[in-house]
């Protein structure tokens, strides 16, 4: 007890959240939650920055860091290999939509255009999340984060604006 009150100390003086041996700790359950070792460092700043998050949303610094920083380094490992799932399955779904003939520039133009057009039409909060989540790259929890709606929302404008999109293209004969 008095141990662990002399690290926290110690850790607070230099700001880091962390001592080295919850570091060493960190680690160690990331390598063995399978995350490669180029990305171990990136793991430990994850669980420091959600604890001086915890700490500055006016949480209590938890009684045993050591073990609770062991809990988040574990869900990190979990994270991790989801999103290396997700990549993967992306990957495979965009291999697949290749296609061994490509289209000519015409063609591109007319859908490019068809889009525009189609995106032109939609109402200002589908466009707005088609365009975040399409075009600039952004996860759905960004998009409701940075909009201030929740996640369903921007699913629910999402689909119901992939669906107007789909039928104006097929309507017009693009697709």
């Amino acid at each position: 007890m008095l141990g662990r009150r002399v690290r926290r100390a110690r850790a607070d003086e230099h700001g880091d959240p962390l001592d080295a041996v919850q570091e060493r700790r960190v680690r160690a359950v990331l390598a063995l939650g399978g995350v490669p070792q180029s990305d171990l460092p990136d793991g430990v700043q994850q669980v420091r920055l959600r604890l001086l998050e915890r700490t500055a949303n006016g949480h209590e610094v938890p009684r045993d860091v050591s073990a609770w920083a062991a809990v988040v380094a574990s869900n990190l490992a979990m994270d991790w290999h989801r999103a290396k799932r997700r990549q993967e399955r992306v990957g495979e779904r965009l291999s697949a939509l290749r296609v061994l003939d490509q289209p000519s520039g015409e063609d591109t133009s007319v859908l490019s255009l068809a889009v525009a057009q189609g995106l032109d039409q939609l109402p200002h909060a589908q466009r707005q999340v088609v365009v975040l989540r399409f075009y600039a790259d952004l996860p759905v929890r960004s998009i409701a984060e940075e909009l201030g709606v929740p996640e369903g929302t921007v699913k629910s404008r999402l689909h119901t604006a992939v669906r107007a999109l789909r039928a104006r293209l097929h309507e017009d004969e693009v697709v």
